[in-house]
């Protein structure tokens, strides 16, 4: 690429717009020239509305520090700057939706880490390595917005990367059935254990509206294109529990599955460490070079030790065994903030750069 996609972080000063600027540091496609707040920020440097609530471990990037934040709510002077931009504002649903929408008619593309739009008919909510033909409803999007180039696209549930990959690489064994408990991080809702301290050595056996997202969203990941719209699968049938756990980053899942036909654990294994998808063959700047990884230890994954596999963008399986009620269980672990949320957004943009959907202005 000759220049730099210019973009913008609506809600840079929350915890994913954090990590979508530390992932974009030095990224060789995109280059941060816009951040945008809510009002109260705006008119600061950036380095000064965040002040102490950085929250990422590296420092923040030299090249944003002095930024002066714009108001998120200045749609059309906010557009002017940027190439495309990513949103992780932080307002009600219905707020989310409109500005979204706002934002892409001004034939800016979106590129959305919330789920505001995850169930709009025609906006795709794609993980690139598994639905990325999803892509195609696109132009039916811009037919109904009366855009030439401006679109929303999403991605999925952080709660989800863990075992939906999973069904993904077994779907030639039809799974059926899918029973899932999440134990996920506190960074899942924009907290550290300095500003959440209830959290240290305590588990919480709620997070709202997450159970409904882990046992929707994989369906819709799954469904097909049809008529313009994404049509969700409609199996497996899925059932999860999501708990919060004393974890910073890294969700864990712990999984049982019945399928139509019975693989062995040999034939479950090749699958999983055998798939790949377009970002592998395109070699995107942020994929993973090995996708799923199976770990043979008992006693892995672990967050401690790998929840920052592939740079966070890695899914790790292990505890691959059969069970005595379903075929097969299995634990998951992906990073929440990386894959879940702000890597998996920045990988859609470059899945939709090198697809021709975002281009210079």
């Amino acid at each position: 690429m000759d220049q730099k996609l210019r973009v913008g972080i609506l809600g840079a000063t929350g915890m994913v717009g954090q990590r979508f600027i530390s992932l974009l540091e030095n990224h060789p496609w995109f280059e941060v020239v816009t951040v945008a707040a809510s009002p109260r920020s705006a008119g600061k440097t950036y380095e000064e509305a965040v002040g102490g609530r950085w929250k990422m471990t590296t420092p923040m990037p030299e090249a944003v520090k002095k930024l002066v934040v714009m108001n998120v709510n200045e749609v059309e002077k906010v557009a002017a700057s940027v190439d495309f931009c990513f949103s992780a504002v932080d307002m009600s649903k219905e707020e989310i939706k409109a500005i979204e929408e706002a934002y892409a008619k001004t034939e800016t593309p979106v590129v959305s880490n919330n789920s505001a739009h995850r169930w709009t008919p025609d906006v795709p909510m794609v993980v690139p390595e598994i639905n990325p033909e999803h892509f195609d409803v696109i132009p039916y999007q811009k037919k109904r917005l009366g855009t030439t180039r401006g679109f929303i696209a999403v991605k999925p549930n952080c709660s989800i990367q863990s075992y939906a990959p999973c069904l993904a690489a077994w779907k030639e064994f039809g799974p059926k059935e899918v029973i899932a408990t999440t134990y996920q991080a506190i960074s899942g809702a924009g907290k550290t254990f300095k500003d959440w301290p209830e959290m240290v050595e305590n588990i919480i056996p709620y997070i709202g509206g997450e159970e409904e997202k882990s046992e929707q969203e994989p369906l819709r990941v799954l469904g097909k294109v049809e008529d313009g719209v994404i049509k969700k699968a409609a199996e497996p049938k899925i059932s999860c529990q999501c708990i919060r756990v004393p974890v910073l980053n890294g969700h864990t899942a712990a999984v049982f599955i019945k399928f139509e036909k019975k693989p062995t654990k040999e034939e479950l294994i090749d699958r999983l460490i055998n798939f790949k998808g377009l970002p592998q063959e395109l070699n995107l700047p942020s994929a993973p070079k090995q996708f799923i990884r199976y770990m043979e230890e008992d006693n892995r994954p672990q967050v401690t030790l790998d929840v920052e596999y592939e740079r966070g963008m890695g899914v790790s399986i292990g505890r691959l065994r059969e069970d005595t009620i379903y075929d097969y269980k299995f634990v998951g672990l992906s990073h929440n903030t990386v894959r879940g949320a702000a890597g998996g957004a920045v990988l859609c943009a470059e899945l939709l750069t090198a697809k021709g959907y975002i281009q210079a202005k």
